[in-house]
């Protein structure tokens, strides 16, 4: 074989193979985003409260459809379980509670909405953010549903909601690395008090 009849199948084979890293690689930029910085399980008089804080910026897409009046979801997930030595792992509690942020052009106030309870108003874009990123302790498992002293597998996870946008832009958030934004499952193990 001659110098330039190896070059072709060289050439062939490098583009497959960035090919083939492209596709490996998009799950890792689809999951960039949101990071939680703090998540953890407080026993309180009511149930289990998680104390939860997370780290992000709105990137230019999602602060400009906001700005111009369309609504943002942001989900968190908790699911706790129970290990097994002997079977799969017993689910115990899988429950989440989704955000809304929304802004109104008339009156330049910012609304956040938890769960569909009265929304609160900020005059700034990062004072309604701060809100998303630390919202107040809200109960995961109601008091009997842990037993005390096991050990439980928690894994937190929270993201755009892009399933509650109106459906034009649900078909734009498939096609969109701006509308892809969540974070990955944050997990520790806590025991029940």
């Amino acid at each position: 074989m001659t110098p330039a009849s190896l070059y072709f199948p060289l050439r062939w084979l490098a583009a497959t193979l960035l090919l083939v890293l492209s596709f490996v690689m998009l799950p890792v930029q689809a999951a960039e985003g949101i990071e939680i910085t703090q998540a953890q399980i407080e026993r309180t008089d009511e149930g289990y409260r998680l104390a939860l804080a997370a780290s992000f910026e709105l990137n230019r897409g999602l602060e400009d459809a906001l700005n111009r009046g369309v609504p943002l979801y942001f989900t968190t997930e908790v699911e706790i379980t129970r290990p097994r030595w002997y079977w799969f792992d017993e689910r115990a509690v899988s429950t989440s509670q989704t955000m809304r942020i929304s802004h109104n052009a008339l009156t330049h106030q910012y609304h956040v909405s938890i769960n569909g309870r009265p929304q609160q108003s900020f005059g700034s874009l990062e004072d309604a953010l701060s809100l998303l990123r630390r919202p107040a302790r809200w109960i995961v498992a109601e008091k009997g549903e842990l037993k005390t002293g096991q050990l439980y597998n928690v894994a937190v996870r929270m993201g755009l909601d892009v399933a509650r946008l109106s459906k034009p832009f649900q078909v734009n958030a498939l096609n969109n690395s701006d509308w892809r934004f969540s974070s990955d499952w944050e997990q520790f193990i806590y025991r029940a008090e």
